[in-house]
């Protein structure tokens, strides 16, 4: 078990509905990263850009592109998350997969589809909650706009950290700001939040605000709006159990369970 966990988050633009240059966009990322990290965090659909085109971009659980993250992976030994567009049974997903170094992959799909944008009617949404067990963490799996509905990610599961994938676009910045630290309050929990930047073909712009938050909703990242860039954090284990102890919030909380 690691007390301290060392995160890259990247923070990128995507290449509209094209996995294969999306791929070596973030390779050379990754590479650039010059110190050992424990996980790589990238964006919602990093390889295509929030599309509602799944047929078009769509892959399969040992594709390309999941062939590249457990290599990527195994050759840093770190894991990689992020979500991607995949297939499966006939049905398209918007799946954060959570590949381990040693090639283990745990995956959480989107509960929450976007429906302003029509996403409920091309991607099927999710049922389970994911927590990913990875160096004596135990890390939440969760896309973009789940972000807005916090009682699926209340604190119901032992879990250290949140980690939200996103294209969260520029005029609703402010919200996502502000729930992130939010998250990260109420469950007295890590919160972190992956972004994109640039414009996609929908002429959306997304302005990044990829950004990490500890218990008590103090910001510990520096990472500077509409750039690329990877910054790394470091969290620390000990730190979670030491306010939880001294607060005993969780305590008090509500006790609910989730029906379908």
């Amino acid at each position: 078990m690691k007390n301290e966990l060392k995160i890259a988050l990247i923070q990128s633009d995507l290449v509209w509905e094209n996995p294969k240059q999306n791929r070596i966009n973030f390779t050379k990322k990754i590479e650039a990263i010059s110190e050992a990290v424990d996980l790589i965090v990238l964006p919602e659909m990093f390889t295509s850009g929030f599309t509602m085109n799944a047929k078009g971009v769509s892959e399969t659980m040992d594709g390309e592109t999941m062939r590249w993250l457990k290599g990527l992976a195994l050759k840093t030994n770190a894991a990689i998350t992020g979500s991607l567009v995949i297939s499966e049974n006939n049905t398209f997903y918007n799946r954060s997969v959570f590949v381990h170094p040693s090639g283990k992959i745990d995956t959480y799909d989107k509960r929450h589809t976007f429906t302003l944008a029509g996403e409920h009617k091309v991607y099927t949404a999710g049922k389970t909650n994911t927590i990913v067990d990875f160096r004596g963490w135990k890390i939440s799996l969760l896309v973009c706009y789940d972000l807005r509905f916090p009682v699926w990610a209340r604190y119901t599961q032992n879990y250290d950290l949140l980690i939200y994938v996103a294209n969260w676009p520029k005029p609703r910045i402010n919200a996502w700001d502000a729930l992130l630290k939010a998250r990260a309050i109420e469950n007295m929990s890590y919160c972190i939040g992956v972004n994109r930047v640039g414009l996609d073909n929908n002429s959306y712009e997304y302005p990044g605000h990829s950004a990490c938050y500890d218990v008590l909703g103090e910001k510990l990242s520096q990472i500077k709006p509409n750039i690329e860039t990877t910054e790394i954090i470091t969290l620390t284990k000990s730190e979670i159990k030491r306010y939880r102890d001294k607060l005993n919030f969780l305590n008090d909380r509500d006790n609910f369970s989730l029906l379908e």
